[in-house]
C-alpha cells in the first residue's frame, strides 16, 4: 500500500495545490487578464471612435474646401466684372476727354484761322490804301502806275 498511500498523498497534495491556486493565485490572474481585456476593448473602441471622428473631420474639411472654392470663384467673377466695368468707364472717360481735346483743338485752329484772315484783310487794306496814295501822289502815267502795282504785288 505504499504506492497507493503515496498516490493518495500526492492526489491530496495536488487537490490542496489546486484549491490554493483557485483561492489565491487564479483570482489575481483572472483579474489581470480581465483588466487587460478591458483595456484592449477600450483601446479598440477608442480607435473606432477616432476613425469615425477622422472620417467626419475629413468630410467636414472637404465641404469647407468646396465652399471656399465656390466663394473664391464668386469673388473672382465679381472682381472680373468690376474690372471690366472700370475698364469700360475709363474708356468712356478717355473718349470723352479725347473729344473735348479735339474740339478744343479745332476751335483753336478755327480761331487762329479767323485771326490770320482778319490780319491778312487788314494788311491788304493797308497796302491798297498805301498803293492808292502812291498812285494819287504821282501823275497819271501808265508806266508809273505799272511800277507802283508791281511794288504792291511784291509786297503782298
Amino acid at each position: 500500500m505504499s504506492i497507493n498511500a503515496t498516490l493518495i498523498g500526492q492526489a491530496i497534495a495536488f487537490i490542496i495545490f489546486v484549491l490554493f491556486c483557485m483561492k489565491y493565485v487564479w483570482p489575481p490572474l483572472i483579474k489581470a487578464i480581465e483588466d487587460r481585456q478591458k483595456k484592449i476593448a477600450d483601446g479598440l473602441a477608442s480607435a473606432d471612435r477616432a476613425a469615425k471622428d477622422l472620417e467626419l473631420a475629413q468630410a467636414k474639411a472637404a465641404d469647407t474646401i468646396k465652399a471656399a472654392k465656390t466663394e473664391a470663384g464668386t469673388l473672382i467673377d465679381q472682381a472680373n466684372k468690376r474690372k471690366a466695368q472700370i475698364i469700360e468707364e475709363a474708356q468712356t472717360e478717355a473718349l470723352a476727354e479725347k473729344a473735348k481735346i479735339v474740339a478744343a483743338g479745332h476751335a483753336e485752329v478755327e480761331a487762329e484761322r479767323v485771326r490770320a484772315k482778319e490780319d491778312l484783310r487788314k494788311q491788304v487794306a493797308a497796302l491798297a490804301i498805301a498803293g492808292a496814295e502812291k498812285i494819287l501822289a504821282r501823275s497819271i502815267d501808265e508806266a508809273a502806275h505799272r511800277d507802283i502795282l508791281d511794288k504792291i504785288v511784291a509786297e503782298l
